[in-house]
């Protein structure tokens, strides 16, 4: 009897051993894969649990719900990251303002639709008041004759005999520039003739600023057609096709073109030479007096660094001062300054910077005519908006040669285009004979 019920718990566990464990369906209390949950079990680890989030990015490791710290940890790296996120989409988002703000600025108005200029010829300077799509010049239709290089643009233009030829600039917000004009002189009026001309552009967003084109005395052409020739070679009367190419790369090298400007400028004062401006949006003087006054700044530096880096003076000598470190080249800079005190300059406007003899300069300013004038005479009234204005003198030549190389010597210039475009047209007339640029012009 005792046998027996020593071995009935040993029968009993065995029976349970072989008997199959029952199983019964899952539901979502008693199964954990079948209920959502943040916390997911696992059978190698029950007291674990891994944080889910929606942001494939984050890889969160196994957690112990029970670490406080390390729940807090996950906690703060998932609020970083969405932080992050929204940093990021505040930056698009500004980003984004910012550039449709500057599509709108830039934004022609005149490319909507023909709008028909009403420039006139005031005093010897052309006011060019372009249509945005470059069908008019100065209010008249324009006439292009023939195609390719050979192509002429003509307008007829109110008190001009014949037809004024015209050149393309590149940018329907002044579509054209004159071949020719003529500026107010002691004697009357003078003829200046086109060597090229070029798109000033600002930021990495190139906003073109301006249009300026440098123009020639017509009756300066042969002794600048004589220098440009001659310092390639000095026994030639015209340049051929390689000795044109070695003249163009001279013009644009940053060394040698500041070499071959500051030669010509220097040695020549005989030559009179004028800058053309035309702003492609509406601007002011002090904007376009910032841009000169900041060429002639860098130009100034330059110098005093060439002087500082000179060898120094022999024992009782005094070393000389820099010509831009005078007295009188200050004042005469603050007299330049002074020439821009106030006033708008509108697109379509026209701003002339001539160099005259010994390096006078000379700046001259015309609105762009109101829209609806008549004719000439009611354009040309006293107090007309049109009516060319003589905004000042310089008499310091040191002004108007940093100005000029500012935009022709060096490594850095306004334009770039515009020196190429000066470029070309040296080349132009350099692969002519000596004394044909007038021939060139009629």
């Amino acid at each position: 009897m005792q046998s027996l019920t020593r071995s009935s718990p040993r029968l009993l566990s065995r029976l349970l051993t072989l008997r199959p464990q029952q199983t019964r369906p899952a539901s979502r209390y008693s199964s954990p894969d079948a209920r959502p949950s943040t916390v997911a079990a696992t059978s190698t680890e029950p007291f674990t649990f891994r944080v889910s989030d929606s942001s494939p990015s984050i890889a969160h490791p196994e957690i112990n719900p029970y670490d406080a710290a390390a729940l807090r940890s996950a906690a703060l790296e998932k609020r970083r990251y969405h932080l992050q996120r929204m940093r990021f989409a505040g930056i698009g988002l500004v980003l984004s303002l910012l550039m449709t703000a500057v599509v709108v600025w830039n934004v022609d108005l005149d490319q909507m639709g023909p709008v028909e200029g009403t420039g006139k010829k005031i005093g010897g300077l052309r006011a060019d008041a372009p249509s945005g799509v470059g069908e008019t010049f100065q209010g008249k239709e324009v006439k292009v004759l023939g195609r390719g290089e050979g192509k002429k643009i003509l307008a007829k233009l109110e008190g001009e005999e014949g037809e004024v030829e015209l050149v393309e600039t590149g940018t329907s917000s002044v579509p054209h520039f004159p071949r020719t004009i003529r500026i107010p002189a002691a004697a009357g009026e003078e003829q200046y003739t086109l060597l090229g001309l070029g798109i000033r552009t600002v930021s990495f967003l190139s906003i073109q600023v301006y249009v300026a084109g440098m123009y020639v005395r017509t009756s300066d052409l042969s002794t600048l057609q004589a220098q440009l020739i001659h310092a390639v070679n000095p026994m030639a009367s015209t340049l051929i096709p390689s000795e044109q190419e070695s003249l163009r790369i001279a013009l644009l090298d940053p060394t040698r073109s500041a070499e071959l400007w500051q030669s010509i400028l220097s040695a020549n004062p005989e030559i009179h030479t004028a800058w053309r401006v035309v702003p492609t949006r509406n601007t002011d003087f002090a904007h376009l007096r910032d841009g000169w006054v900041t060429g002639i700044g860098k130009r100034t530096a330059e110098a005093r660094q060439l002087a500082a880096a000179a060898p120094a003076p022999a024992a009782g000598q005094v070393k000389a001062i820099s010509q831009y470190e005078e007295e009188d080249f200050g004042l005469a800079t603050k007299g330049f300054m002074a020439l821009f005190a106030g006033g708008k300059a509108p697109k379509g406007s026209v701003m002339i910077l001539s160099r005259k003899s010994n390096g006078v300069l000379d700046v001259w300013f015309q609105e762009k005519a109101p829209s609806g004038a008549p004719d000439e005479s009611s354009v040309a009234r006293a107090g007309s908006k049109s009516e060319v204005r003589l905004l000042g003198t310089v008499g310091d030549e040191r002004i108007s040669r940093l100005i000029w190389m500012n935009y022709l010597g060096g490594e850095k210039v306004s334009s770039e285009a515009a020196r190429k475009g000066v470029a070309e047209g040296c080349v132009t007339f350099a692969g002519r004979p000596v004394g044909s640029g007038e021939g060139m012009v009629s």
